[in-house]
């Protein structure tokens, strides 16, 4: 269509695009900037497409020098804080949490965490109880023996009724299983009991930790259940999987095999905050963020970066130096 007299003809999408290339000069928008913003936002649209955002979860609770609860979650680093550990469990022993020196169960000394848990969750943070942990006395006998743990736990940390919280009366949001020991039988068993409790009313969610070597010898099982919301695979301490020196190939193809066969809704790439955090696998900050991450985060189930611990986190300042790019 020709222009009336006098009049500037239509800037085309491509000149648009070139006069805000980033090479190009400072210039002011077209009169009649509609088509190109369209251009625009398709042309960023196709930048982050394949590439997708996730969040870093932390583990707290097992030092006592790595700050409260409550200032964990407001430093707005995390979107998820895993207590750990309720360390004994099952098997007809008495479930007791260990917190390390934060603060004392055996004197109901834990129970003015109810005020920092929702404070978290105010903020945003999910706050979930982990189970397990590398040193415990926790065992599944049976199949009752994990619908038994399945209605404590709902009692005693979600959303049911006891007289002995150990947290007090909030409510956390979900059980992490980090089995690190005991036996491989019934976490399948124990995962569904703690799913139905979800129907009610608040949504239990399942998380898990398991080592990377693909199937995992400990949850290997309840994973395939298929009802874990979020899995942070721990690509440490296993040097076949596990980043080492510059070379990500071991790190990418068993990445390749959890988010290809786990049906969970996010992976997590597990990783220790400080090298002395763990014997090996740890990953230098600018190592993470341009040469593991970019790949990483092309697969749908990408979901961020779990850290070991709070404590070790306070050290390095890990979680901070990476936020902008998980």
């Amino acid at each position: 269509m020709n222009s009336l007299p006098g009049e500037e003809k239509p800037k085309s999408c491509l000149f648009c695009f070139l006069k805000f290339h980033p090479q190009g000069q400072s210039m002011a928008l077209p009169s009649s900037p509609s088509s190109c913003t369209l251009l625009l936002m398709l042309l960023l649209g196709a930048l982050v497409r394949g590439s997708h955002g996730g969040s870093i979860a932390i583990y707290w609770g097992q030092n006592g020098n790595e700050g409260t609860l409550a200032d964990t979650c407001a430093s707005g680093n995390y979107r998820f804080v895993n207590l750990a550990f309720l360390s004994t469990f099952g098997n007809g022993q008495t479930p007791q949490i260990n917190l390390a020196g934060h603060c004392d169960p055996y004197s109901n000394g834990c129970t003015g965490l109810s005020d920092d848990i929702r404070s978290c969750q105010d903020q945003g943070v999910k706050v979930i109880l982990s189970i397990g942990g590398g040193a415990g006395s926790y065992y599944l006998a049976s199949a009752d023996d994990a619908r038994e743990v399945a209605e404590y736990l709902w009692n005693n940390f979600l959303g049911g009724q006891s007289s002995s919280r150990p947290l007090g009366d909030a409510v956390l949001d979900g059980i992490d299983f980090d089995i690190e020991g005991g036996t491989s039988e019934h976490w399948d068993d124990l995962a569904r009991d703690l799913s139905t409790y979800s129907s009610r009313g608040k949504k239990v969610y399942l998380t898990a930790a398991p080592q990377c070597p693909f199937p995992d010898a400990w949850v290997g099982g309840a994973l395939k259940t298929g009802l874990f919301d979020y899995v942070w695979v721990q690509f440490y301490n296993n040097p076949p999987c596990q980043y080492s020196s510059g070379d990500v190939a071991n790190l990418e193809d068993a990445w390749k095999q959890w988010t290809s066969s786990i049906h969970a809704t996010k992976i997590f790439l597990g990783l220790p905050a400080a090298p002395e955090a763990a014997g090996s696998g740890f990953i230098p900050t600018g190592d993470l963020t341009s040469k593991v991450l970019p790949s990483l985060k092309h697969s749908n189930k990408y979901g961020g970066v779990m850290l070991w611990s709070k404590y070790y986190d306070d050290q390095t300042g890990y979680s901070s130096a990476i936020k902008n790019d998980v």
